[in-house]
């Protein structure tokens, strides 16, 4: 321990060394204080340098954290198109509309009755074929029996609010239909031995409004095979057991 407290290089300077030996104690022991503050003034930046370092990352500090769940998974962004601006069609009463129709012929509406209760044999259709105010009706008339149509009509709306006749076609087995804006009809070819669930083929009309009218716009004809559904052959009698391997 001497040596590390003794400033001096001579035994006869005793006191000098006491003194000397408590002044380079004093002072070692300034040095050792001063080198322990410096090393806890060091720890503290340190440790105030981490804190910081902490805080200024943007994924670890508990304020970052929060309850599990609470972060919404997607957000829904309104959308800028419209909405259809589409207005559902208007019912009527067809069959009124039919009877008071003086284009419909008297046989027809002579005949049009219900079949059960009050329900008559009408069906009826809505859509846009010919531009004007609100939907255009398609109505088809058939027999109660088999369901065969007699009578294809069309009535154009009016800005009034009536309805006009713009196309009728009364011929058997006619069924008309609304396809992406034309009036597509249906009629079924019967040749003289045919009954009336086997037609022998069937023509396929289709009529685009142009101007005031319905004009033809395409036609199609089908002809049925004729060894198909006549209804004159059996089925075969399953086999009553199996075929053996």
């Amino acid at each position: 321990m001497r040596g590390l407290t003794a400033s001096g290089d001579g035994d006869d300077r005793g006191g000098e060394r006491d003194n000397g030996g408590r002044a380079a104690t004093v002072g070692r022991g300034r040095a050792l204080t001063g080198w322990a503050a410096s090393a806890t003034t060091l720890v503290g930046l340190a440790a105030f340098g981490l804190l910081t370092v902490g805080c200024s990352t943007g994924g670890t500090g508990t304020r970052d954290e929060g309850p599990a769940g609470t972060q919404p998974v997607a957000q829904v962004t309104p959308s800028d198109e419209p909405s259809s601006s589409a207005k559902p069609s208007s019912r009527i009463d067809p069959v009124a509309l039919l009877k008071h129709d003086p284009k419909v012929s008297e046989r027809v509406r002579t005949d049009l009755k219900p079949c059960t209760g009050s329900e008559y044999p009408v069906d009826t259709s809505y859509g846009t074929m010919t531009g004007g105010p609100s939907a255009d009706v398609v109505v088809n008339v058939m027999t109660c029996g088999d369901s065969v149509g007699v009578g294809t009509y069309v009535y154009r709306p009016r800005n009034n609010g009536g309805y006009e006749n713009v196309f009728a076609i009364e011929q058997p087995a006619v069924y008309g239909t609304i396809d992406r804006g034309d009036l597509v009809v249906t009629t079924q070819v019967y040749e003289k031995k045919d009954s009336v669930a086997y037609p022998s083929g069937e023509e396929v009309i289709t009529y685009r409004w142009a101007g005031s009218r319905f004009n033809e716009h395409d036609r199609v004809h089908n002809d049925f095979n004729r060894a198909v559904g006549s209804g004159g052959a059996a089925l075969p009698a399953p086999d009553a057991e199996p075929p053996g391997n």
